[in-house]
């Protein structure tokens, strides 16, 4: 059964934004979650749906409707895994690209949290109910490096080096065209899109700094492979910031805009690779980095266009190996 709340706006209280006005109002609901409630339609004020960034007046009369919450029971399923270590404290897989990493509307099996939960079966009961050992994530349709924690004590101390920037991520991507300069920085705010709520913007009035190192590192005629450090770690920051530059990542259907027409054969996802994590064993303190190769669908992009298109003149071919 649904959980209602009403609300009148005192004459004391207007200016105050009203997912901020009912994390005050709502013990232990977080801001996050009103803004979901919100984002769905679930509050209202004078009958009538509103914004997150609405700020309340004297006398507005709020409803707030909290749908009960669908219990998702993890499952342990026998899905092969690529480990690239795996100890007491850590497990550090090579996600394929089509895996969500851990259940959510939509997605409740089939997730690397229920993968882990067959390998590995007290994982369960680490972090939080339905992500337990999740500290980062990689998009559905991005392949590569992931580490999970398998103790409390490893989840505490990777969110604490991701948090102090002490965690180093390097990514490889087929972008469309040449960017200029070949190597830089990509430095903008990146907030919810005012329109589309399913992605992120790089220009929104409000936002979180957010950061991007590039290298160029092979050029063909129409396109580049990119070598990228994001040095912040925002909601799709990689994709964001290189359609932001003009040159969105071959196949990204959410944030391109370009055919793919010209190419070998139909591309089926974004084009975007983990390919290493740096960090600090949870236990030992030891420096320890490790990396996964391209996977085979961006190796034959990369071998099609190194042997059917013709370089521009004068431009990089060096190579990652």
């Amino acid at each position: 059964m649904n959980t209602r709340h009403k609300f009148t706006i005192a004459e004391n209280q207007p200016g105050i934004r009203i997912d901020i006005w009912l994390a005050r109002k709502l013990t232990g609901t977080s801001r996050s979650r009103i803004q979901q409630l919100i984002r769905s339609g679930f509050v209202k004020i004078n009958m009538l749906p509103v914004k997150e960034s609405h700020k309340v007046k004297p006398d507005e009369r709020i409803e707030v409707n909290i749908p009960q919450p669908q219990k998702v029971e993890l499952k342990a399923e026998k899905i092969p895994l690529n480990i690239l270590f795996d100890d007491d404290s850590i497990i550090v897989i090579d996600k394929p690209a089509g895996m969500v990493v851990h259940p959510a509307a939509g997605h409740a099996s089939g997730t690397l949290v229920n993968a882990l939960l067959y390998y590995c079966p007290r994982f369960g009961g680490i972090g939080g109910e339905l992500r337990p050992g999740i500290v980062h994530r990689l998009d559905k349709d991005t392949s590569g490096v992931i580490v999970v924690a398998k103790t409390q004590k490893a989840m505490m101390s990777l969110a604490k080096q991701f948090k102090q920037r002490k965690i180093h991520k390097e990514y490889l991507a087929v972008a469309w065209g040449m960017l200029s300069p070949p190597n830089g920085m990509i430095r903008t705010m990146i907030g919810r899109h005012l329109t589309d709520r399913k992605k992120m913007t790089a220009i929104p009035k409000k936002g979180r700094l957010s950061i991007t190192r590039y290298e160029t590192m092979e050029t063909f005629k129409k396109h580049s492979l990119v070598r990228l450090f994001p040095e912040t770690g925002r909601t799709h920051q990689i994709r964001v910031h290189l359609a932001h530059l003009q040159h969105p990542v071959i196949g990204d259907r959410q944030y391109g805009r370009r055919s793919v027409h010209e190419l070998p054969a139909e591309i089926g996802r974004q084009m975007l690779h983990a390919h290493k994590i740096s960090m600090h064993h949870p236990e030992t303190g030891r420096k320890i980095e490790f990396s996964a190769p391209l996977p085979e669908d961006m190796m034959r992009l990369l071998n099609y266009l190194r042997i059917s298109l013709t370089r521009s003149p004068g431009l990089s071919e060096s190579r990652d190996r």
